[in-house]
Parts: structure tokens; sequence; C-alpha cells
């Protein structure tokens, strides 16, 4: 889908209507999101991924068919105006109704937030594991060429319920669930991954970073295995993800990405 040492940057949608700090009409946003997809792929960025991410505080494992509705907008426009891969992200583990736009609009791929195991996210208890859902929607819906990425050990999440689990299990038992890759993060957003997580995920297969990664520590990443680096926060200005992107932050980190490859 991506050739290797990607950069996926991050699309942080505006509020959508109905959430606490929603303001804008769908199309607004929509155009807002084309804006800022456009200059990730014309920076060259590999991959874009959208996500809700302004709608803090998010509600927990599914939304109302208003979010549906307005990121299916914010979704087919995006579709229509990058010819990069496009993934997307329904906070908080809203991973059907992800799945339902990612068809309708023909993206690329989904990150799936609890696809295997249970946690406490700050939205509240995760219990019921997406996998089995998600992979039957998939095929009932002949959707089998959108990929699935996995979060593993959520950030913004505690995960005493599966202490007595070793990192290499957790990333056995993802994988065992079915999920195309998995994604391995730090403990929030931001936050620099453990590159030995990386490592060990990477030993079996298809693993992306989802957080913390910066122009200066992008290199490593990739050296320890990942295919694919989620990039949002270190793309904006002040290196805060409610902030608007900026260029010259977007070429740095492209640029060692380019130095990696060689």
């Amino acid at each position: 889908m991506i050739p290797s040492a990607s950069v996926v940057g991050m699309v942080h949608v505006r509020a959508l209507p109905g959430t606490p700090a929603g303001q804008l009409s769908p199309g607004s946003i929509a155009e807002r999101a084309v804006d800022e997809a456009k200059t990730l792929a014309d920076a060259g960025c590999d991959a874009v991924l959208l996500e809700n991410m302004h709608d803090v505080p998010y509600l927990c494992g599914q939304v109302g068919p208003e979010i549906v509705a307005a990121m299916t907008t914010v979704a087919v426009e995006v579709r229509r105006a990058v010819r990069i891969p496009i993934g997307l992200q329904v906070l908080a583990a809203a991973n059907l109704e992800a799945l339902a736009i990612a068809h309708a609009a023909a993206l690329h791929f989904v990150r799936a937030e609890n696809f295997a195991y249970a946690h406490v996210a700050d939205e509240g208890i995760m219990l019921e594991a997406a996998a089995g859902p998600m992979l039957r929607r998939r095929k009932d819906w002949s959707a089998d060429n959108i990929k699935i990425f996995a979060d593993v050990q959520k950030k913004h999440a505690a995960h005493a319920i599966t202490s007595d689990i070793g990192f290499d299990d957790l990333i056995r038992g993802t994988r065992f669930c079915g999920c195309d890759g998995v994604i391995v993060t730090g403990s929030s957003t931001g936050q620099t991954t453990n590159p030995e997580h990386i490592t060990c995920a990477a030993k079996s297969g298809t693993t992306w970073v989802g957080s913390g990664v910066t122009a200066d520590n992008i290199s490593t990443c990739f050296g320890a295995g990942a295919e694919a680096c989620v990039v949002g926060s270190s793309l904006k200005c002040n290196q805060d993800w409610r902030e608007s992107l900026d260029r010259k932050a977007i070429d740095a980190v492209i640029a060692a990405r380019d130095a990696h490859r060689g």
C-alpha cells in the first residue's frame, strides 16, 4: 500500500457538529481537511490519516449518525483531492463506524483501537474487542481492500487488565485476531515510542509507530523496524496538535525520512 520507511501525516479534523467544540459546518470542516491533506501530500508524505481529535471528550466505542455523516463528507472530499493513500480513525474506538466511512469513501485503511484485549481509557472501560465484529463486517461489505492497523497498548489508557501478558504476547495475540498491521505508541499523544517495543513488534510483521515521531528520531523508528510512522504533533506549529501545520516542520520530517532511505 505504501513504501517502506513511510510518513503518514495526520489531519486532525476540526470539531464536528454536535461535539463540545463544534462550530463549523461539515462543508467548512471538509475544506480545511482538504487544505491540510494537500499540504501534506505536496510536501511528500506517503499517506494521510484523518482523525476527529478535536471532538474531545470522546464517546466510548461508538458515535452518533451526525459524526458518521460529517466524517464521510470529509473523507469523500479528501479522497477527491489527493492521490496518496488515505486512512481514517474515529475516536474513541468507533471502529465499525470508521470502517463504514472508509468503505463509502473508498479509503485505504483504518486505525482501530481496542481491536484485541480490554483496557481502561479516559473514555471509560473498553471490554469488548473489535476484531470479531470488524472482520465480519469487512467481509460482509466486500471491503477486504481496506487494511486494518490495530493499536497495541494504546496511548491515553491504563493496561492493568493485561499486565500479566508480556508485550510480545500482546503483539502476537493482536496479529492472531487478524489485523493487517500493528501500531505501537508512547503513553500519550506526542510521547516517544519505546524503540524496544518497535523492534519486538516488527519481528512478527508490519509495524507502524503511532506517537512521538519527530525529525530527530524518525530514523531511529525506521531503524528499529517500523515500516511507517504516523506523524502529527511534530508537523504543527509549536509541536502542538491543536495548532496549524508548519511547512518547515513538515519539510524537516520528510528530509529525515529521505536521508534514512538514502
